[in-house]
């Protein structure tokens, strides 16, 4: 009988070198971010009107706010977001909030020669206009299921390029990012030791998601085709305004006079 060979009865040595991974860590990240970002739609509350008219009001108060020079109105739609934003679930009241910090703090650092310039003034009420535009933008995504938002613009007679233009830019952000996400995942799990040039990866991870983009839309050209779809979007049969939509309406209304009422006490 051969005796074994000692190689193969020695343990196993290999210790690989420690690998930092911050980089496909960071991307990972990033990219989860955006994901999060670009996911919008949601289940609507009992007490919230239709999409037509959440979308008139919210365009409504966005104008109001822009074209205000009294600072206690904008303090007044500031209040109005913040306490419609306590009735949002916590995760959409934390991608609202971060959403809207975020386009304010944007606007402070665009401000800040005003605010070295001695008129810090301006700078509040241009980051408050911001939190509270984006605030409403934000709300209106998260609390509206997406074949609602998609019907509302049709109704309110957005042009139907328009409306599909917006449609397959956020569909095809959110499944190319999932496709990077997957493969970053993948160099990750793969990845032993230390790879000095791991950076280079990442022409690799932009020709695969190319690639996956022009499949992706050849598919959904073809889809298209194969269901008759011609760029309409049929808004159906409209449904009449229900107790709730007057009842916001009517708030909407009283915000107005209030933004007459300030516009004239300011001049």
């Amino acid at each position: 009988m051969r005796d074994i060979p000692d190689w193969l009865t020695s343990p196993e040595q290999y210790q690989p070198v420690a690998s930092r991974d911050g980089f496909v860590t960071r991307n990972l990240l990033s990219v989860s971010s955006v994901l999060a970002f670009f996911r919008f739609g949601g289940k609507a509350s009992p007490l919230s009107p239709s999409a037509p008219t959440k979308l008139l009001i919210m365009l409504v108060c966005i104008l109001l706010t822009s074209l205000s020079r009294n600072f206690l109105f904008v303090l007044m739609m500031l209040a109005v977001v913040l306490v419609r934003a306590c009735l949002l679930p916590r995760e959409a009241l934390a991608r609202m909030m971060a959403g809207a910090a975020a386009a304010a703090g944007v606007t402070l650092l665009i401000m800040l020669p005003a605010t070295l310039l001695g008129q810090p003034q301006s700078a509040l009420t241009m980051a408050t206009k911001a939190f509270v535009a984006t605030g409403l933008v934000l709300t209106v995504a998260l609390t509206t299921p997406e074949a609602d938002l998609t019907r509302a613009l049709r109704l309110l007679r957005v042009p139907a390029i328009a409306i599909l233009t917006i449609d397959l830019t956020l569909r095809s952000i959110v499944r190319l990012g999932e496709a990077a996400s997957e493969v970053l995942t993948s160099l990750r799990l793969r990845s032993v030791g230390r790879n000095p040039n791991r950076s280079t990866t990442m022409g690799g991870i932009g020709g695969m998601v190319l690639l996956k983009a022009g499949r992706a839309a050849q598919e959904t050209h073809d889809a298209m085709r194969c269901r008759g779809f011609d760029g309409t979007y049929r808004a159906g049969s409209s449904t009449p305004p229900s107790m709730r939509d007057f009842v916001w309406l009517s708030a909407t209304a009283l915000l107005a006079l209030a933004f007459l009422y300030l516009q004239g006490v300011s001049q």
